[in-house]
């Protein structure tokens, strides 16, 4: 008896939940005319949640992917003298006694910090010739990236004594026929070119591939010891600090701390800023993806209206009832909302399963193949996290529940009389 008494006022309260609940689990509803239009409406909500969840994990796992091999390149911040300009041998020199190498304590969010020099020289065959920037790093070098776009070889070790051995680009090697373990001459022109230039003979200990073809076409990362000779820098002398932080998304930031705890002489460069035309185009796919997500979600909701209103016109005799017996629109709204709630639930579960799993497959057995001319990747590169996903759903379901609140006024047109009758 308890127990029955429970269950009554469980109804009683939940009313609209309780009928909305009756209508989802009665067979006939399954068989309605509204069905196809249901399966629609669902359909609708799966499709547009596949969509934008391709789009945004491929669509940030491009950014990262193309972020991070610009920032293997160049660090997140670049130090260098302020009277430095663009050319990779006029790198005005920088002591290495500074209060922020070898480690950048001022500033916690700086993870690693490295010095660096560049200089231009003519790779020379018998039948051939190729300019190339050597990029000279020591002992205190991350090699982290390019173990990533290490594909022959392996990376070479300047932690002793100097060495002639280089890490040199694939497109650079398929140009000029080189494998590991050939040597080749580097000549590097002097100030007074009425003297001969300098001759570097190298080894190739490795190749690399990093898919970034300006950078490719361009660095061999050589000693950084041979650059200073060339130069007739000291010891402690460099080009340049390379600066690496935590988190990119925190770039502006520590930018600015980062440029604080410098000397006056010194600038300190963001990557952003070094290079805004990769970084423009990139932020272009933020635009383009959440568009996307505009427009899907416009779709889903436009799709879910026709639905919701096809159920109402369908459950005009059961509406006209409930008026009669003394349900309040707002009542009688609910319960419409709770059912294009589930459909709309059922849609998201279905969108999410379909979608994560496409993207799994993407990220894991790479299948999906991209122009790495133009895209700087080879295959499309995906981006999961949780918290997007998420909220994802969250924006469509409440989105889409919005949307419907405007066709479930047509409940409150209806008249009792008209819709008892109504067949």
């Amino acid at each position: 008896m308890v127990f029955l008494e429970q269950e009554i006022s469980d109804i009683i309260v939940n009313l609209e939940y309780f009928i909305a609940k009756r209508i989802i689990d009665k067979k006939s509803y399954k068989s309605s005319i509204s069905a196809p239009i249901i399966k629609i409406g669902i359909a609708a909500i799966a499709i547009g949640i596949i969509v934008m969840l391709i789009a945004m994990a491929t669509g940030f796992g491009l950014q990262q992917k193309i972020r991070d091999k610009v920032v293997a390149f160049n660090g997140h911040v670049v130090i260098k003298k302020y009277d430095s300009n663009q050319s990779n041998d006029s790198e005005s020199p920088i002591t290495k006694a500074q209060k922020f190498y070898p480690e950048f304590k001022s500033v916690p969010e700086v993870t690693h910090i490295q010095a660096v020099a560049t200089k231009s020289g003519i790779i020379r065959l018998e039948n051939d010739f190729e300019y190339a920037v050597i990029k000279g790093v020591g002992a205190d070098y991350d090699w982290r990236f390019f173990k990533d776009f290490l594909i022959e070889g392996e990376l070479p070790d300047f932690s002793k004594k100097r060495n002639e051995d280089v890490l040199i680009s694939n497109y650079l090697a398929q140009r000029l026929n080189f494998k590991v373990g050939d040597k080749f001459n580097t000549y590097f022109l002097k100030e007074n070119i009425n003297k001969p230039p300098s001759i570097i003979t190298y080894n190739i200990t490795g190749i690399y591939d990093s898919g970034f073809k300006e950078y490719d076409q361009l660095f061999v990362i050589g000693d950084i010891r041979h650059i200073q000779r060339l130069n007739k820098w000291e010891k402690d002398q460099v080009g340049k600090f390379e600066v690496f932080i935590k988190d990119y998304d925190n770039l502006n930031q520590t930018w600015k701390a980062i440029r604080t705890e410098t000397p006056s002489n010194l600038n300190a460069v963001s990557v952003t800023q070094a290079n805004p035309q990769i970084f423009e185009w990139i932020s272009i796919f933020d635009s383009n993806t959440y568009g996307i997500i505009g427009i899907m979600i416009i779709i889903a909701g436009i799709n879910m209206i026709t639905a919701l209103l096809v159920l109402i016109l369908e459950r005009t005799q059961m509406i006209g009832i409930l008026k009669a017996l003394g349900s309040s629109n707002t009542s009688i709204r609910k319960i419409f909302l709770y059912n294009a709630t589930y459909l709309i639930l059922v849609g998201l579960f279905w969108g999410n399963l379909i979608g994560i799993t496409l993207l799994l497959a993407q990220k894991y057995f790479n299948l999906i193949p991209l122009d790495a001319s133009s895209y700087y990747v080879e295959t499309v590169p995906v981006y999961l996290n949780f918290w997007y996903i998420i909220a994802v759903n969250i924006g469509t379901l409440l989105l889409c529940l919005l949307m419907l609140l405007v066709p479930s006024i047509v409940i409150s047109k209806i008249s009792p009389v008209k819709a008892i009758k109504f067949d």
